[in-house]
């Protein structure tokens, strides 16, 4: 695996490999890379004759400053996980990514709008200012992203029927730690009693998926959540999964999604599950 720090080389090197007329897998991270990371890093290799991931922290994502100075920071040993399976990793600074202060605006409309959206001003246009970038540059047929952040992927799909961008976009089941909790770069800020704790999250979500509907369910996971002194309950939210807008009964949609953001000490967690 080679490592590229500026936009420059990477623009060069996914030139050549274009040249050669070989398809790209591109792995989008923000680093502290888990066994999450590594699930789409390996789905990449298997579906792409060469694989790009980039590591960078962005900053135009974190509307709370103290949570980007908190987020863990390991280049080394993410370099070190990636190993073969990728063969270029783009490792930028953030100098070279925004020489000056990037001044796109999106509006990606309902689906930006609602539970990330509207807990995180700004957030959503952050990541699309980061991908796009990173899209342009890396030109990859096939982009992996994790469906714990399902939001998100909604947002991106947006992007990239908004701005007419070629590379699909390949969602990923979510990869959990055995205890249920699913994976996160911040799960490393848990204190190990927190961590088993926070397995509850997932514990809760799956048993709200006996109960018949809307109300039972909102009503049982709020309850529940509500029973840890550890937890604070940011939302639970269950929407329509291709609109994201709120459902009030489970027959308001063809597909229907749970969607909860809790704290845990100072530890945002996210997580989901389908109900149909």
């Amino acid at each position: 695996m080679f490592v590229i720090d500026t936009i420059a080389e990477l623009t060069k090197t996914v030139a050549k490999v274009k040249s050669e007329g070989k398809t790209i897998g591109f792995v989008p991270t923000m680093g502290a890379l888990h066994d999450g990371h590594l699930s789409l890093i390996k789905r990449a290799r298997a579906e792409n004759e060469v694989v790009f991931v980039s590591i960078f922290v962005n900053p135009v994502q974190f509307n709370n400053q103290d949570d980007l100075a908190k987020y863990p920071r390991t280049l080394e040993r993410d370099l070190e996980l990636i190993g073969d399976y990728a063969d270029y990793a783009f490792a930028p600074s953030v100098e070279e990514v925004f020489p000056t202060p990037p001044t796109e605006k999106y509006h990606f409309g309902p689906v930006e709008e609602v539970m990330e959206g509207a807990a995180r001003p700004g957030h959503f246009n952050g990541v699309g200012v980061i991908v796009r970038r990173l899209l342009d540059w890396v030109q990859p047929d096939k982009a992996y992203f994790g469906e714990k952040d399902y939001q998100q992927i909604a947002v991106i799909r947006e992007l990239v029927r908004q701005c007419d961008i070629k590379s699909e976009i390949v969602p990923c089941p979510t990869v959990r730690e055995p205890n249920g909790l699913a994976m996160s770069s911040r799960n490393r800020r848990l204190t190990p009693e927190q961590f088993e704790t926070s397995a509850n999250i997932h514990r809760i979500l799956v048993e709200s998926l006996e109960l018949e509907d809307v109300p039972q369910i909102k009503a049982f996971v709020e309850s529940e959540i509500a029973k840890y002194p550890e937890f604070k309950l940011d939302y639970f939210e269950m929407a329509d999964a291709d609109t994201l807008q709120t459902v009030h009964h489970l027959d308001d949609a063809a597909g229907v999604m749970g969607f909860i953001t809790v704290y845990v000490g100072e530890v945002r967690l996210i997580d989901n599950i389908r109900y149909k």
